[in-house]
């Protein structure tokens, strides 16, 4: 909104720096952080009144979790309301990008909402069904990959090598909506302890941040020999209010946490992080920075696999991060370790724009 005033008076001088990608993530960044920080004391007390036992633990889960019982979830919602009213003050309105993708995030975060609310009426883990969740998360997606590809190419490109790139046609409909759904997904698998998950998609949101403004400058995407797609800059943004609100849920988040992100955040963000690397035409480099959301994920998958031919576990309990608290590791051991294996990730994804 800001951005249309600067542009319809006019500004010169030091409002011109409104007129700035650069500026403007950074100050949705900090809108953000302060909404956050503002509305979360008082939104964390709604939530502990209106739920009361707080979020269903797993009784077969690690029996350290037990002591979380009565902690509030949907504290996602905080996130998004701190996310969405950033983006609407600093973002270009005309982008289509943007739209798409904060589509994608309150479209998941809508769906997880309606997970998180399913468990705490019935007070069990259960939440809606797996299959009604996919198919209404497909949907969103499937909307979302429709205005993003109508904007771009349907090549898949290929990291460490330039102008090398895969022409799916049709299927890049299927394999972008896939994209942003599996990534959802993998989040809300990652999000099982106090602050395990937001660090990560904060890191990853960042990563993106970059890559999203340099795919968006012509000159940048020639001299590193990838995609450029014109718009793609303003999703600097998105990843800046997303970091913004991360941080600020964080601060309530951190053990003990005061709030869970619920279905409701790890959803809304890993779809917002699969959107942006659809438009951004990194999703292959998005298996690399987030690479832990990825190994979580696959941890789930062969321990179902394995668990279902032979009858014996892999893992000790999955997701992975279970499995290491089995072995012994503090809550906070796995959380901070893990967020260390986010940041060489990231770094080694970053690292792909230079080697081709």
């Amino acid at each position: 909104m800001l951005y249309l005033i600067a542009e319809w008076l006019n500004f010169e001088g030091v409002f011109n720096l409104i007129r700035y990608q650069t500026f403007r993530s950074g100050a949705t960044l900090i809108t953000a952080l302060v909404i956050g920080l503002i509305i979360g004391p008082r939104f964390i007390n709604m939530l502990r009144v209106r739920q009361g036992k707080g979020q269903p633990i797993r009784a077969d889960g690690p029996q350290s979790h037990l002591s979380k019982v009565g902690t509030p979830t949907m504290g996602g919602l905080m996130i998004l309301i701190a996310l969405v009213l950033s983006m609407l003050l600093w973002m270009d309105l005309r982008n289509p990008f943007v739209w798409a993708c904060l589509g994608v995030t309150v479209g998941f975060g809508l769906i997880g909402f309606l997970d998180d609310y399913d468990k705490v009426t019935k007070a069990s883990h259960k939440g809606v069904s797996g299959k009604v969740r996919l198919l209404l998360e497909f949907i969103v997606a499937g909307i979302a990959s429709w205005l993003i590809v109508s904007q771009i190419n349907t090549n898949l490109y290929v990291p460490f090598l330039s102008d090398v790139s895969i022409p799916l046609g049709p299927f890049y409909y299927v394999f972008a909506a896939t994209v942003i759904v599996g990534f959802g997904n993998a989040v809300n698998l990652t999000d099982g302890l106090d602050g395990l998950a937001t660090m990560p998609v904060i890191i990853a949101a960042g990563t993106l941040a970059i890559i999203a403004y340099l795919v968006g400058r012509a000159d940048f995407s020639e001299y590193l020999g990838i995609p450029h797609v014109p718009g793609a800059g303003e999703l600097a943004i998105l990843c800046a209010a997303i970091m913004g609100g991360g941080l600020a849920f964080l601060w309530f988040n951190a053990p003990p946490a005061a709030v869970f992100m619920g279905d409701t955040g790890s959803l809304a963000l890993g779809g917002a992080l699969g959107a942006i690397a659809v438009a951004s035409h990194h999703e292959i480099v998005l298996l690399i920075i987030g690479g832990l959301f990825v190994a979580e994920t696959a941890s789930v998958i062969i321990q179902v696999f394995w668990f279902k031919r032979t009858g014996k576990r892999i893992f000790r309990m999955a997701p992975i991060h279970h499995h290491f608290e089995q072995k012994g590791w503090a809550e906070s051991t796995v959380v901070i370790r893990f967020w260390i294996i986010s940041i060489v990730l990231a770094l080694a994804g970053l690292a792909t724009l230079k080697l081709r």
